[in-house]
């Protein structure tokens, strides 16, 4: 880094943040991922990784651990935010070419099935949405949610059953993570393709949730939100 300016030193941050969101790690708090980076960084990454197992060993005990209680902050304003901007549009954690070698555990994807902390996610929203509706002043609304997750069962595409202020059903997935706003979630095919069929679907992202949890949303289609990466196949035989 001898000689670099400092926008340069960020730069390549970020380019450190997309290789470890590519090899399955959450990425430099503060640094959004840039993936227009060089194979010799993501050797490097690799070769750093390899000589420190703490941090797979601190990053494995993170995603497995159970998730705190957590409340809402006295304003419900302070909860929701806007969706993050990519720097590069469709182009920030969008998988690369030539893909990085693999390793074997996915940390990001093995935090997505901790159930502690996917239904912890699930009842802040759900107190989130109490909380912006009572707000609003339609208060028996409020009290009309459903975390149907719960009384309905987990295959609906969606957790809960909210409301907008004129009274149209809202519904809501929620994806919860420990880590920061622009870390990949993953959504099965189910989701998705309710999300691409269902009026009025919210797909609530709550990160940060060890910490000061907040909550953007993505409205309608995953498709046209998201970038879409098919990491999991069905095989059957002909």
């Amino acid at each position: 880094m001898n000689g670099r300016s400092p926008g340069a030193i960020e730069f390549k941050h970020q380019n450190i943040s997309a290789v470890l969101i590519e090899l399955g790690f959450p990425y430099i708090d503060g640094y959004k991922p840039r993936s227009n980076y060089q194979e010799m960084l993501a050797t490097e990454v690799l070769a750093q990784l390899a000589a420190n197992t703490e941090i797979e060993r601190i990053t494995e005990t993170v995603v497995e651990a159970p998730a705190p209680a957590s409340r809402l902050s006295p304003l419900t304003t302070d909860v929701f935010i806007d969706a993050p901007l990519r720097d590069v549009p469709r182009g920030i954690y969008q998988r690369r070419a030539t893909a990085s070698p693999p390793r074997r555990i996915n940390y990001l994807e093995r935090e997505s099935r901790n159930r502690s902390l996917g239904a912890a996610g699930e009842l802040f929203a759900l107190e989130a949405e109490h909380r912006r509706l009572w707000d609003a002043g339609a208060r028996q609304l409020a009290e009309r949610i459903e975390h149907v997750a719960v009384t309905m069962g987990d295959g609906l595409g969606y957790d809960i059953v909210s409301f907008e202020t004129d009274g149209r059903e809202r519904f809501i997935e929620v994806k919860t993570t420990s880590f920061g706003s622009m870390t990949p979630f993953f959504a099965s095919a189910n989701e998705v393709s309710t999300s691409d069929t269902l009026t009025n679907f919210q797909l609530y992202r709550v990160f940060k949730f060890r910490e000061a949890p907040r909550i953007f949303t993505l409205a309608g289609s995953l498709r046209e939100s998201c970038i879409l990466d098919p990491v999991q196949f069905r095989a059957s035989l002909p």
